[in-house]
């Protein structure tokens, strides 16, 4: 599942406009098969009750002074198993209210929202605009 995971994601890449290849370029897209337990502990979740699809980490540009250096450089996370899960996994159901839930298409649309999610706080959105946004 790996695979197929991975090349969704270079798919969804290889539509995103030149401007998300040049930030992703400054602030790399690492893909992982899941946090580790510490991380989501560090945010508040409970790794037992919670997945997380994606994470930026770094200092928002609308944030930053041109006074600032020495700082790890920004990167964006995104974690296989949230987001498989978050799209209602691999193979299409329905969920219990009868909504079609799950197939390659869902985890595809997934893998962009959650990379454009992260981008977005990346350039200072908050949850509330990514929500507006339908990144959320």
């Amino acid at each position: 599942m790996r695979d197929r995971f991975d090349a969704i994601v270079a798919r969804v890449l290889s539509q995103c406009p030149n401007e998300i290849h040049t930030l992703l370029e400054e602030s790399p897209l690492i893909v992982e098969d899941a946090p580790s337990a510490e991380l989501l502990r560090s945010l508040g979740i409970d790794p037992s009750e919670e997945d997380l699809c994606g994470l930026h980490s770094g200092r928002a540009i609308t944030e930053r002074s041109v006074t600032e250096s020495g700082e790890l450089p920004d990167r964006v996370q995104i974690f296989r198993r949230g987001i498989v899960d978050e799209a209602g996994g691999w193979e299409p159901c329905t969920d219990a209210d009868g909504t079609p839930i799950g197939g390659e298409a869902a985890v595809e649309r997934e893998i962009r929202i959650t990379i454009l999610h992260e981008i977005g706080h990346h350039f200072g959105l908050s949850e509330a605009d990514l929500v507006r946004l339908g990144y959320g």
